[in-house]
């Protein structure tokens, strides 16, 4: 690629290589014509996605065995990435078999070798997921679920930071004032939630909580922006094929954390299985079904929309980390909840809609309304011209002299 050309592998011609202004366009008018069906999607991935983000960290809670793991979290991310593997492969296989005639197959060499080359960009959300998802274990030292799901939440101001700067995208200012609002309900939950006393790392608890919470947050948000980036970048490709490049990226930067692991305690550690028991099972299944929804909210959603709805999981992981392991549900975290509700009608309201995209919306409808009043005159001047014609005749017969029979 030079000077914002790409070169086609196949004839050779070049085209405008797609960057982040285009992308950011292209989002904004697909926004635009949202239909129906999209809506319905919007919801369903946010009912699944609460469902399985407020579940994870109680599974996770629940995998530990006098207040540690008794396995090792990379062995879960790395079956994680596996089991996801096999849903991409599955769900490829299934779409070939239903492809319509004249489409360029998806199982063939030339299809897989070009998606691999266009979609390689993906390789570095695969390594920010991975340490991530290590991270989510680390963190569970740290805070009780409700807790570690609220601090989970400050990704949106960053994401959205990164999204502005990465991929162009443009906010309101009310909707910087709801990402700050989000931070107020986050800080309300957090007050008096940090625990007492040393860890096992050696430095005080609230240094290690400090600087996980500051890594946790940052980056996961890099490869959420990374991902979406990628995702849509490539947007004609197959997202199962995306996603099996992604996996399969993931699974093998795991699998090298599991190979430094056995080198640094001994060949002992590399049994993956060590250490599960049926709780890590549903988290291994939980993980990897919220990882395949995650994509689709990248891919079809938005970044910002996947965050949002995993604050609506914070209450479903409050009542269950409460009925489970009787946590206690503060008022700070009643208070937190409610702003976050109140962060999140404000920023998906139609007054915050960037003034670019309103007057896209009414150019829409200008152009419609335009349209519209064209064909009425059309018909209006069709009705006139053959009324006008009716007459003209009804003239000429009066004036046409009667023939003797």
């Amino acid at each position: 690629m030079m000077n914002g050309m790409v070169e086609c592998s196949v004839c050779r011609s070049k085209l405008v290589s797609p960057g982040s202004k285009t992308i950011s366009r292209a989002y904004d008018e697909h926004k635009i014509r949202v239909t129906s069906k999209q809506r319905v999607l919007n919801v369903l991935l946010v009912v699944g996605d609460c469902m399985l983000v407020g579940l994870q960290p109680v599974l996770v809670y629940m995998s530990k065995v006098d207040g540690k793991f008794n396995f090792s979290p990379i062995s879960v991310n790395f079956l994680t990435e596996i089991a996801k593997v096999i849903f991409a492969i599955v769900m490829l296989l299934l779409q070939a078999r239903h492809q319509k005639v004249g489409e360029k197959p998806l199982l063939s060499v030339s299809t897989f070798v070009q998606a691999a080359r266009n979609n390689v960009l993906l390789a570095v959300p695969a390594l920010l997921y991975a340490i991530n998802n290590y991270l989510k274990f680390t963190m569970q030292l740290y805070f009780n679920p409700a807790t570690v799901k609220m601090l989970s939440n400050l990704k949106v101001l960053v994401i959205a930071v990164l999204l502005k700067m990465v991929m162009k995208r443009r906010f309101s200012i009310i909707q910087w004032e709801a990402l700050a609002l989000l931070l107020i309900g986050i800080s309300v939950n957090q007050l008096r939630s940090l625990p007492e006393g040393a860890t096992a790392i050696g430095i005080p608890l609230a240094t290690g909580a400090y600087i996980c919470t500051v890594i946790f947050v940052t980056v996961p948000s890099m490869a959420s922006v990374f991902n979406e980036y990628a995702l849509k970048s490539q947007y004609d490709t197959s997202i199962y094929l995306q996603n099996l490049f992604l996996y399969g990226y993931g699974a093998i930067f795991n699998f090298l954390g599991i190979l430094g692991t056995v080198i640094y305690k001994g060949p002992g550690s590399f049994d993956i299985l060590q250490g599960h028991s049926r709780a890590t099972m549903f988290l291994i299944l939980n993980n990897a079904a919220q990882g395949i929804l995650s994509s689709f909210f990248f891919k079809y959603a938005d970044t910002i929309l996947k965050k949002y709805s995993s604050t609506v999981a914070t209450i479903f992981t409050g009542i269950a980390s409460a009925a489970l392991f009787g946590h206690v549900i503060t008022m700070n975290f009643l208070l937190g909840i409610s702003i976050v509700f109140i962060s999140m009608h404000q920023f998906f309201s139609p007054l915050a809609k960037v003034k670019d995209e309103q007057q896209q919306n009414g150019g829409l409808e200008l152009s419609k309304a335009k349209d519209t009043h064209r064909a009425n005159d059309s018909f209006i001047n069709m009705a006139a011209g053959a009324n006008e014609e009716a007459s003209h005749r009804g003239e000429s017969d009066d004036r046409t002299p009667l023939l003797p029979r």
